[in-house]
């Protein structure tokens, strides 16, 4: 059938499997442009398929010659119903690394589970042994444990926080305010996004002896400029990626190199569904496309494991986080992103902000707009 794009709020219901086999494979093409690292060789990627963690997998499969198990939670396509674009981009990137000589296998199920964790373990004996390298990259909204469900919230923390902000269906500038969680919600995103998770997966593979001594797992973060942090460094979800920080210290104490690797803010599903973010996003994207140092999702990663992780030594800052938000931190970038939201409104939205490149950046999330692919054609879903 011909796939167009549905969009609902800030998801998009339908996935082009053409167009998201060509986003995978652009990416790819991208690393094997790239000098090689020599880094990890056996790695497991939780949440491997968009985003951060599908270029984590495609950088350290295609840069260090890494065997990889992705761990993901997507729906194949059903009746008229398409695919997730995480199932496409998935089945695309197994495709590739098949080809071209690379090990490539994929769980399909809750990574918060204790089944799921079993299931993976079991693959990584059988298969390579035991992982040099973990990638925790997941971002889901709720969490089950036990009998009790939890579910995040993005809401600011101790009082309300009023902001311009953007309706992504109409391109409205308009001012938003948002309420402070409760505690309650805030141990809920804590459970959901914080590092309790993170340290289980650690403790199962260790458990197992599915996981080299000294091996480096590594966690996202994100901290943002001032403008953001009520939402987010400061918010509910703020909150939780303390506990990840913290997370961090406990599972190196325990033996395990673990790193939270703090990066740039880039459209992923995530991101445009945190009010404020995709304003800013959208501004950030002209400031640094001009300036010429803007990355997406395989830039960073790919620098990630080449320069931060795998160089000559481990680069953090002053509290052991690795900065790949170096570039979008620096001076003349924020000082020009502020002048520009603060002179932002409905009228200027156009000179002030780049909507283009965020819709562009949107709709390739699910394998839409995409160079070279002919979406007039039928497609088999």
């Amino acid at each position: 059938m011909k796939v167009t794009p549905k969009v609902r709020g800030f998801i998009c219901t339908t996935a082009h499997p053409t167009g998201c086999e060509a986003a995978v494979r652009k990416q790819i093409d991208y690393v094997k442009t790239q000098p090689k690292t020599e880094g990890p060789k056996k790695v497991l990627v939780i949440g491997s398929s968009m985003g951060y963690g599908l270029a984590s997998r495609i950088a350290a499969a295609y840069s260090c010659g890494a065997a990889t198990i992705g761990v993901m939670f997507d729906r194949p396509a059903s009746g008229n119903k398409t695919a997730t674009s995480g199932w496409y981009n998935t089945k695309a990137f197994e495709k590739f690394a098949v080809e071209d000589g690379l090990y490539a296998k994929t769980i399909n199920g809750d990574a918060y589970s204790d089944e799921c964790k079993k299931e993976v373990i079991e693959l990584i004996k059988s298969d390579l042994g035991k992982v040099d390298m973990v990638v925790y990259s997941l971002a889901a909204p709720r969490r089950a444990v036990g009998d009790t469900v939890y579910s995040s919230v993005l809401k600011t923390t101790g009082e309300s926080y009023t902001n311009k902000t953007i309706d992504l269906r109409n391109n409205c500038v308009s001012e938003i305010t948002i309420e402070p969680a409760t505690e309650e919600e805030i141990t809920a995103t804590v459970k959901v996004m914080g590092g309790e998770d993170w340290e289980a997966w650690i403790d199962a593979l260790k458990a197992a002896d599915a996981i080299e001594d000294g091996a480096v797992t590594v966690a996202y973060s994100y901290i943002g400029p001032k403008l953001t942090h009520p939402m987010y460094f400061e918010g509910s979800i703020g909150r939780a990626k303390a506990h990840l920080y913290e997370t961090a210290k406990k599972i190196t104490k325990d033996g395990i190199k673990a790193y939270i690797s703090v990066n740039k803010a880039l459209v992923t599903q995530s991101s445009a569904a945190i009010p404020i973010v995709p304003l800013y996003i959208s501004i950030l994207y002209k400031v640094m496309k001009a300036k010429g140092n803007h990355e997406g999702c395989i830039e960073q990663m790919y620098r990630l494991f080449n320069q931060k992780l795998y160089g000559e030594s481990v680069q953090t800052d002053e509290n052991g986080m690795i900065r790949l938000d170096d570039l979008e931190m620096q001076k003349d970038v924020q000082d020009e992103v502020t002048e520009l939201w603060n002179t932002l409104s409905q009228d200027n939205l156009k000179e002030c902000a780049d909507l283009d490149g965020y819709w562009e950046d949107f709709y390739a999330l699910f394998g839409f707009g995409i160079e070279g692919v002919d979406y007039e054609s039928d497609v088999d879903v």
